[in-house]
C-alpha cells in the first residue's frame, strides 16, 4: 500500500494536484490511513512524471540568469546543493555533469603538473577555484543524495565525470545511491600534463536510478575518443561530443537534462542538439557569462562560438 502523504513528500507533487488527479481518475483510499493500492500508485506515478512544467512551477519564485522558454532552457547562478534542493523530486530524466576536481588540484599543486588554471591566480573566488563545491566525501554524499531525489525513478540515467584521483577517492560512493552500469573511458587522444605518467584520459560513471531502462542501442563502446580542447575560453572546457554521447545514448525527444556544474555550457549545447529540455547552474560569474552567450548564439545561428570544429576522431558517429 502507498500513503498519499508519503507520495506528496517524496515526489514533490502538491496535495491539491494529487487529490485532483485521484478524483478525476476515480482513485479512492483503501483505508483510513490514506493508503492507495499498488495498481493505483502506478497511475499516480505516471501522472507525476508526465505533468508538464513541474520544474518551472517549483522555480517560478527564482529569477533565472538565462531562460529561453521556447526551447525550454533555464540556467541559474547558484551553489550546486542549493540549486538541486530547489528542483522538484522525480522531475529530471538525465543528469550529465562534470564536477569540480578540487581534490586533485589540492593534492597536485605542482607547478607544471597542475591540473586546472594557474595556481598563482588562486584566491579569485574565496581562495579556491571551485568555491562552491570541494569534492570531499561529505559534499559528494549530499550531492548524490539530491541527484537521486530529483532523478526520475522510471527513466533516470546519470553520468558523472571523474579524473583518476577523484574516481579512486569518491567514485565508490556513487554505488550507495545508484545502480552503476558502466565505467566509460574518455580518451583525449592528445597527451596532457602529468607529474609522473602524463594524462590522456578521464572517466565517466554511468548509472541508473534503480530502473532497468536501456540506452538507445548496443553500438556504444566504453572508450570514447574525442580530442581535448586546448586554449579554451573556460577552464576545463569539455568537448560537446562527450556530452552528446551521454545524452544521445539515454535521451528521447523532450527529455529534461540537468547539469548542476554547467561550466562552459557544453552539456547545454549537446542537449539542444538532441532536442531535449535543459536546466543547469554554476556558481561562477564567468560560467554564466560564457555559457549564456554560447547558447544564445547557437540557438540563433547554429554556431558554437567556443568549439569551432568537431573533436571526434572516430569515423562511426555513435554519439549522433
Amino acid at each position: 500500500m502507498y500513503r498519499t502523504e508519503d507520495i506528496v513528500a517524496e515526489y514533490g507533487v502538491t496535495k491539491e494536484d494529487l487529490n485532483r488527479f485521484m478524483e478525476s481518475s476515480s482513485i479512492s483510499m483503501v483505508n483510513e490511513e490514506g493508503e492507495i493500492s499498488e495498481k493505483d500508485f502506478q497511475l499516480v506515478l505516471q501522472f507525476i512524471e508526465n505533468k508538464e512544467d513541474r520544474i518551472r512551477e517549483k522555480l517560478k519564485g527564482e529569477v533565472a540568469d538565462y531562460e529561453n522558454r521556447g526551447r525550454r532552457i533555464t540556467i541559474f547562478q547558484d551553489d550546486v546543493i542549493s540549486f538541486l534542493e530547489k528542483i522538484p523530486s522525480n522531475s529530471v530524466d538525465i543528469i550529465t555533469t562534470d564536477p569540480a576536481y578540487s581534490g586533485m588540484n589540492n593534492k597536485l599543486n605542482l607547478g607544471k603538473g597542475r591540473i586546472v588554471g594557474k595556481y598563482s591566480e588562486k584566491g579569485k573566488e574565496n581562495g579556491k577555484w571551485f568555491s562552491e563545491f570541494e569534492d570531499s566525501e561529505e559534499n559528494y554524499t549530499r550531492f548524490l543524495n539530491e541527484c537521486k531525489r530529483v532523478l526520475k525513478k522510471s527513466t533516470g540515467h546519470i553520468y558523472i565525470m571523474f579524473d583518476s584521483y577523484s574516481l579512486l577517492s569518491l567514485g565508490n560512493i556513487v554505488r550507495n545511491y545508484f545502480d552503476v552500469k558502466n565505467l566509460i573511458t574518455w580518451d583525449k587522444v592528445n597527451i596532457g600534463m602529468g607529474h609522473y605518467f602524463r594524462r590522456r584520459h578521464e572517466y565517466i560513471v554511468f548509472a541508473t536510478n534503480g530502473n532497468t531502462r536501456k540506452i538507445r542501442n548496443r553500438k556504444f563502446p566504453d572508450v570514447w575518443r574525442f580530442k581535448r580542447i586546448h586554449n579554451s575560453a573556460y577552464p576545463t572546457q569539455k568537448p560537446v561530443e562527450v556530452f552528446q554521447a551521454m545524452i544521445h545514448a539515454s535521451a528521447e525527444d523532450g527529455f529534461t537534462v540537468c547539469d548542476p556544474f554547467l561550466g562552459s555550457g557544453s552539456s547545454a549545447i549537446a542537449a539542444i542538439k538532441n532536442n531535449c529540455n535543459f536546466i543547469g547552474c554554476d556558481i561562477s560569474n564567468k560560467s554564466i557569462e560564457v555559457s549564456t552567450s554560447r547558447i544564445e548564439e547557437f540557438l540563433k545561428n547554429s554556431k558554437d562560438i567556443l568549439q569551432k570544429k568537431s573533436m571526434a576522431v572516430e569515423e562511426k558517429k555513435f554519439w549522433e
